[in-house]
């Protein structure tokens, strides 16, 4: 699971007010290559909730993203890189997805998140 991905799913647990961004529990991190495309990138920014972002990369072992980020730096190739490295290339192959709220834990097996919900969470 990209973190492209982590950075747009939220728990839908019944009566969860706050489930975004879920935590993530590591048990294995792959990086895949993937073309650079700066225009994606310029585009995919606005989207992107940076400071979950930058929590999900440093728990995956990326480091590399600065804090706080603002439209400016998409100028920066040294920038992009790094913003295309850790939405894009950063793979959770396994571990866990975890409510923020409610501390349930969806398990990621071979980079696909299971987000099905119990009968009594719906």
């Amino acid at each position: 699971m990209r973190l492209l991905t982590h950075n747009m799913l939220s728990s839908n647990i019944k009566g969860v007010t706050n489930g975004f961004p879920l935590g993530i529990e590591v048990e294995k991190v792959i990086e895949k290559q993937v073309d650079f495309n700066p225009d994606f990138l310029r585009n995919m920014f606005a989207k992107v909730e940076w400071k979950a972002l930058v929590d999900a990369a440093r728990t995956m072992g990326y480091a590399e993203l600065p804090e706080e980020a603002d439209l400016s730096m998409l100028e920066s190739d040294d920038f992009l890189k790094r913003f295309h490295h850790a939405l894009l290339e950063l793979h959770l192959e396994e571990g866990a997805l975890v409510c923020p709220e409610t501390g349930r834990k969806f398990p990621v097996n071979k980079g696909i998140p299971n987000m099905l919900l119990l009968e009594d969470e719906v």
